[in-house]
């Protein structure tokens, strides 16, 4: 079942929502929305090898905008640290972003209970785009876990900014 704003509220009021920085504001009807933090990293490499570490190249999105250029893959983090200790959290586009051609979240857009971080985002888009540090960018939704719960230790746990991916720890 997933939570509705006011039990988003309620979440956060008992501790078992965090969000940081936390607005009343962007509390929706069934989601907390939020933003795109001042980074954005993008691959150094046109071809990935999960057998060798990934370099990346690190920019600060300017008060006055980074354009986004097509057929390119960029990782940004959100703004905000955003997590439960007891509820799964999912991550989407605003619909704003993703009808101006921002694409986010295509293949990772679930936070597992106790995943407490700054999201990473997946970003492509459709044309050349200007975004902006503190925009809004996309929402997060609440969902109650069934049965006993299992506390995420994953490879991201704790993530403050955006991280790469660490798939080689996959290919050993």
């Amino acid at each position: 079942m997933i939570l509705s704003g006011p039990e988003i509220r309620a979440g956060i009021d008992r501790g078992d929502i965090v969000v940081e920085p936390y607005h009343q504001r962007c509390i929706e009807p069934n989601s907390y929305g939020i933003h795109l933090g001042n980074t954005i990293l993008t691959y150094k490499d046109t071809v990935l090898d999960i057998h060798h570490p990934l370099d990346t190249v690190t920019y600060k999105i300017p008060d006055q905008g980074f354009i986004l250029q097509p057929d390119q893959f960029y990782l940004a983090a959100t703004k905000e640290r955003i997590g439960s200790t007891v509820f799964a959290a999912e991550l989407y586009a605003t619909c704003s972003a993703a009808t101006s051609g921002i694409f986010i979240q295509l293949s990772a857009p679930l936070g597992h209970c106790g995943a407490i971080v700054n999201w990473t985002l997946e970003i492509v888009v459709a044309h050349s785009i200007i975004v902006y540090p503190g925009m809004p960018i996309g929402k997060v939704c609440f969902w109650k876990n069934e049965g006993q719960l299992q506390t995420y230790l994953g490879r991201y746990e704790g993530d403050r900014s955006v991280t790469s991916s660490r798939v080689i720890l996959d290919a050993r």
